[in-house]
């Protein structure tokens, strides 16, 4: 019997905080090279479409303090092009991207 192919249903996301989040004393502490003017975002990874997941953290389901504050909206022309993808590179996506935005000067939470 052939090894089975691992599914490719899960997804990195990025949700755009407003910028208030940054007076977050937690926040402010994790991106000390912040470039003003940068968006703050939260990244994080899903098994669910991540308008669906995005939808339950603003609703207070398994939600993440800062998106449900916070969230304004997605920012999928930062993460659509590497999903969907198996559990584990999912995973190492979503701390290799939120390094990547961190670097660039984004504001980073990461899940």
């Amino acid at each position: 019997m052939p090894a089975r192919l691992p599914k490719h249903r899960y997804h990195v996301y990025v949700v755009e905080l407003d910028d208030r989040v940054w007076n977050a004393p937690r926040f402010r502490r994790a991106n000390p090279d912040h470039v003003l003017g940068k968006p703050c975002v939260y990244v994080g990874m899903t098994g669910l479409d991540p308008d669906l997941r995005f939808d339950k953290h603003k609703a207070g389901i398994q939600a993440n303090r800062y998106v449900f504050d916070h969230g304004l909206r997605l920012l999928p022309a930062l993460y659509a092009v590497y999903n969907p993808m198996p559990y584990e590179a999912a995973r190492e996506m979503e701390v290799e991207l939120a390094i990547a935005l961190r670097e660039e000067g984004y504001g980073v939470w990461q899940g």
